[in-house]
């Protein structure tokens, strides 16, 4: 195999490559040249923390997109959203508990799917079958067989699918790319990444009451039934593995993203075996994850991907909190999606390219956006279709599980199990609490 030779050829169509498959199935729903005319008719749903971005990001855009739902199970939440959208440009959106009105509105062109993981693929997968396209938050899946289910309903009702690893879309990302398709790093044969921010630690509380208005049932959906408790609630759910994936599956989800990208990994290639310990370096607090992991994966091609994930220190490496490292034979690159890269040459450490200075910190949320629009008047895939969001989402799941298990998994990616691990292969799927689920 010539790594150099696949890897420029990879890089040159970054954002499209793993999504073949896709431009076919979406040109079969709408003939070319059929583009809707006027602004995209968008619904919000789960309307917390990450949602105030995308609602930044979209009024920046009133002849391209315009909101005309808001969903959640906290009316606060959809109260400031609206206040928001109403000072801002005068929309007035309907607003609802319950996604399924949303889903049953035929005038709406797409959804923006930001709720806590658990919520992720159900409702994904609920809208593409009712002929919305996706804008989903990552991780695309709360488990990793929901990914395959994703992908397949995107195929067969020819929807468009953004993943939320908005870094692929930023110019500083296709600046990068560049400099990687010109081969002057040589064959990236590893690449190192990491996310290092300090989490403020949760004790332990009692169980209590929902906030007025909130419907808990609904927001707890495929999930266990649980009493509420503050700690299961916003922003600190992250911190249970009924709806959510750890650390890894929040910021280091991008970082394993952009290291899959830099070894020049097409979308829907897996590791074969994944190295994962995991710590708990916090006193005593209310998670159940791990706050401390190392992860080494091995791909079929030979090349190596380390991912270290540290929530007790907000040092990285080379200085930086969240970032990645392609290491070649001729030289290396710093990546971080805080919004640049440095090139380092030879054995000296030569300083080579990096991006331009009027580019310099662009996350790529606007333009991952406006990607989204344009590929759903043009039915194209996106630059981060769910090929490749289900491949950086598998990422976190295979580490969680090899660390909860033996620590060292052989995986076999045809079959999309783990060799000779009962106990790791029913960790790759999970139940889901009637009525809600896939």
């Amino acid at each position: 195999m010539t790594m150099g030779r696949t890897r420029r050829d990879f890089l040159r169509t970054t954002s499209h490559t793993a999504a073949v498959l896709a431009a076919a199935s979406l040109g079969q729903v709408h003939a070319a040249g059929n583009e809707k005319s006027g602004p995209l008719k968008i619904a919000l749903i789960g309307c917390g923390g990450i949602m105030n971005t995308h609602v930044k990001t979209l009024l920046q855009m009133p002849k391209e997109a315009t909101v005309t739902w808001l969903c959640d199970v906290d009316p606060q939440n959809t109260k400031e959203k609206l206040d928001r959208l109403n000072r801002s440009s005068g929309a007035k959106p309907r607003v609802t508990q319950h996604a399924e009105d949303i889903f049953n509105d035929s005038t709406v062109d797409a959804c923006v799917i930001a709720t806590p993981n658990h919520w992720h693929a159900p409702l994904a997968i609920a809208a593409m079958r009712a002929g919305k396209d996706v804008y989903l938050e990552k991780p695309a899946s709360h488990c990793f067989t929901e990914g395959p289910l994703l992908i397949e309903t995107a195929e067969k009702y020819g929807r468009v699918v953004q993943h939320g690893t908005q870094m692929r879309s930023s110019p500083v990302y296709d600046q990068a790319a560049k400099v990687l398709a010109d081969g002057i790093l040589g064959e990236i044969k590893f690449a190192r990444a990491w996310s290092a921010e300090v989490r403020p630690a949760s004790i332990l509380v009692p169980d209590s009451t929902p906030p007025k208005g909130v419907d808990y049932d609904r927001w707890l959906g495929p999930a266990p039934v649980h009493a509420f408790n503050v700690n299961r609630f916003h922003k600190k759910w992250r911190l249970y593995p009924e709806y959510a994936n750890g650390d890894i599956g929040d910021d280091g989800v991008h970082e394993l993203d952009l290291g899959a990208w830099g070894l020049g990994m097409k979308g829907d290639v897996l590791p074969t075996r994944v190295t994962s310990h995991g710590g708990h370096l916090f006193p005593p607090y209310a998670t159940e994850f791990f706050d401390d992991m190392t992860v080494t994966y091995e791909f079929p091609t030979g090349q190596q991907l380390i991912y270290e994930m540290h929530s007790v220190t907000p040092y990285g490496l080379f200085g930086v909190d969240n970032g990645n490292v392609f290491y070649g034979t001729e030289g290396y690159m710093l990546f971080s999606r805080r919004g640049f890269f440095n090139v380092y040459l030879g054995p000296k450490g030569t300083p080579g390219p990096k991006e331009d200075k009027a580019i310099r910190g662009q996350r790529g949320y606007l333009e991952h956006m406006r990607d989204f629009l344009q590929a759903i008047r043009q039915r194209t895939p996106t630059r981060a279709p769910l090929e490749v969001g289900h491949r950086s989402s598998a990422l976190v799941h295979l580490a969680n599980i090899a660390a909860m298990t033996r620590g060292a998994l052989e995986f076999d990616t045809n079959a999309g199990k783990f060799r000779d691990c009962d106990e790791a292969n029913t960790m790759l799927t999970k139940n889901y609490r009637a009525p809600y689920g896939v």
